[in-house]
C-alpha cells in the first residue's frame, strides 16, 4: 500500500436546505507533508469532535481504487482526491483483508488499525446527496481510521510496512458488515 495523495481540509459553513452545517468533510490534496498527531492531522479542520478525530479516530484513510465505483454513481461530481473526508488516500486499501490491530510503519509514523468509518450527513452535504450515505452503508468499503502510536510527518508516496498482523481479530470489513446489521441497514 502507499500513499497517493496527503488532504487536509478547513473548517466550511455550508447552508444546506435552509440549515447551516459546520463540517471538514470538504478535503483538498496538499503538495506538502501531512501531521500525523495522537488525536488528528495538524492543520485539518475537525468540526464534531464527538464523531471524528480523537485517539481512535486520529487519520482516516481511504482507497483510491473505490473511487471508480463511486464515480459510476456520480459521474457529474468534480472528482478529486479527499473527496470522502479522507486525510490519505491510499493506492489499494482492502478493508477486507486488513484486521483491527494492524500496525504500520508509513513515513515518520507508527498507527495501528481502529474501526471502519461509519457515513453521516455530512458525506452527503459534500456530494450534495443524501443517497450516497445509504449506499455507502450498503457495501463494504468504509475506508479505516487509525490510532496514531508515533506522531510524524507522511507524504504522497509513502509506502506502508507492516510491523504488526492480526489476524485473530475481524477485519475492517467484517467490523462493518456488524454494524451495519446493528444498525437495520
Amino acid at each position: 500500500m502507499k500513499i497517493v495523495s496527503t488532504n487536509i481540509g478547513e473548517r466550511k459553513e455550508i447552508d444546506w436546505k435552509g440549515k447551516l452545517i459546520t463540517t471538514g468533510i470538504f478535503k483538498y490534496s496538499t503538495n506538502t507533508p501531512i501531521f500525523l498527531d495522537v488525536e488528528d492531522v495538524r492543520g485539518d479542520a475537525v468540526c464534531d469532535r464527538v464523531h471524528h478525530g480523537g485517539i481512535d479516530q486520529a487519520v482516516y484513510a481511504y482507497s483510491e481504487k473505490h473511487y471508480a465505483y463511486w464515480k459510476e454513481f456520480y459521474p457529474d461530481l468534480d472528482w478529486r482526491y479527499g473527496m470522502f473526508g479522507e486525510n490519505l488516500t491510499i493506492d489499494d486499501l482492502d478493508e477486507s483483508k486488513i484486521h483491527v490491530g494492524d500496525t504500520y510503519k508509513v513515513g515518520e509514523v507508527v498507527i495501528e488499525v481502529t474501526k471502519p468509518r461509519q457515513p453521516c450527513m455530512k458525506l452527503g452535504v459534500r456530494f450534495n446527496n443524501m443517497k450516497i450515505v445509504k449506499q455507502f452503508w450498503k457495501q463494504d468499503f468504509p475506508g479505516i481510521y487509525f490510532k496514531i502510536l508515533e506522531t510524524g510527518k507522511v507524504k504522497s508516496g509513502d509506502e506502508f510496512e507492516q510491523i504488526k498482523s492480526c489476524p485473530e481479530n475481524p477485519t475492517i470489513a467484517e467490523v462493518y458488515q456488524q454494524k451495519r446489521i446493528t444498525k437495520g441497514m
